[in-house]
C-alpha cells in the first residue's frame, strides 16, 4: 500500500494534484487507513498513471471523469472508449503536423541565414522597405 506522499513519487504527481484527482472522483477505489488517510494500492497507482497521461494528452478533468464512467461500466463501453481515444488521438496528431511544419519552418530560414551568411545568396526582409519598395508603393497612392 501507497501513502498520498509514495503514491506522488510513484506517479509523478503533486500532492495537490493527486488531491483534486481524489476529490473529483477521478480515482474511484480509493481506500483509508486507520487515521482516515488515503492509501492506494498497485491498481489505484496504474490508474492514477494512466490518468497523468491522459492529462498530458490534453484531456480535461470533465473528459477525463467520462472516460472513467465508461471503464467502470466495463467491457461493454470498449468501443465507445475507443472512439474518445481516438479524437483525442486525431487532435494530437494534428498538433505534432502543426510542430512539425514550425520546425521545418525554422530549418529553412537557418539555411536561408547560412546562405545569406556565406555569400550564396543576398539578404531579402520583408520588413526592411528598399527603394524599389517605396517607388510601387507610390505608384498605388
Amino acid at each position: 500500500m501507497y501513502t498520498m506522499m509514495q503514491a506522488c513519487r510513484e506517479t509523478d504527481m503533486t500532492y495537490q494534484a493527486l488531491k483534486y484527482y481524489c476529490n473529483e472522483g477521478l480515482v474511484p477505489n480509493v481506500k483509508r487507513d486507520k487515521n482516515n488517510r488515503r492509501i492506494f494500492d498497485e491498481k489505484d497507482i496504474k490508474w492514477i498513471k494512466d490518468l497523468v497521461c491522459l492529462k498530458r494528452c490534453g484531456m480535461s478533468i470533465q473528459e477525463m471523469k467520462e472516460y472513467l464512467d465508461l471503464c467502470l461500466q466495463g467491457e461493454a463501453t470498449i468501443p465507445q472508449r475507443k472512439v474518445l481515444l481516438e479524437k483525442k488521438q486525431e487532435s494530437l496528431l494534428a498538433s505534432i503536423k502543426e510542430l512539425e511544419d514550425c520546425v521545418d519552418y525554422i530549418n529553412w530560414k537557418q539555411n536561408f541565414y547560412d546562405e545569406v551568411l556565406s555569400g550564396k545568396r543576398p539578404y531579402v526582409s520583408n520588413l526592411i522597405r528598399t527603394e524599389k519598395d517605396n517607388e510601387q508603393i507610390k505608384k498605388y497612392r
